[in-house]
């Protein structure tokens, strides 16, 4: 899934400012710093997942691209005014939240930002944001949004 998601996200994000608001482990947000994202900020909330990717970026020299931030994901989403490009979105399943986060997106997100989510089901919309592109692996429901119609037109 996860050479899928840069293949549709493309090799090059250079100068892109990417969030990942559930992190784990960090899979999507180093591997974005790795194609030249200015800025990764990794949301998690665990404290022994938090210990893993703070030494992860330290093992890989990333704090220069690489934030790693202590919170709940609403929470952040409603206070942050930060401008993202690239959204993560892989919370634990069955819970609510992309239900929750739905209405924050548009105060943290740029007008032309993509959100990349899994779910435990397809979805057509996270708010303002259409899916443009879609697969399954397994269980999974893995999509590629961006904001207003199929083709991206408001």
């Amino acid at each position: 899934m996860r050479e899928t998601l840069f293949n549709w996200l493309g090799q090059d994000l250079d100068g892109l400012r990417c969030l990942d608001l559930f992190a784990g482990s960090g899979a999507l947000g180093f591997e974005a710093a790795s194609r030249g994202a200015a800025q990764v900020v990794m949301v998690e909330r665990a404290p022994k997942v938090l210990a893993a990717l703070q030494e992860n970026v330290r093992m890989l020299d990333a704090a220069a691209r690489v934030e790693i931030v202590r919170a709940d994901a609403v929470k952040f989403a409603a206070s942050t005014a930060g401008r993202f490009d690239v959204l993560f979105l892989d919370p634990p399943y069955r819970q609510g939240w992309i239900e929750r986060l739905a209405p924050l997106l548009p105060n943290i997100l740029a007008a032309d930002a993509l959100i990349y989510v899994e779910a435990e089901h397809a979805l057509d919309a996270c708010g303002e944001w259409r899916t443009v592109r879609r697969g399954q692996a397994g269980q999974v429901f893995y999509q590629l949004m961006r904001r207003g119609g199929p083709d991206g037109a408001e």
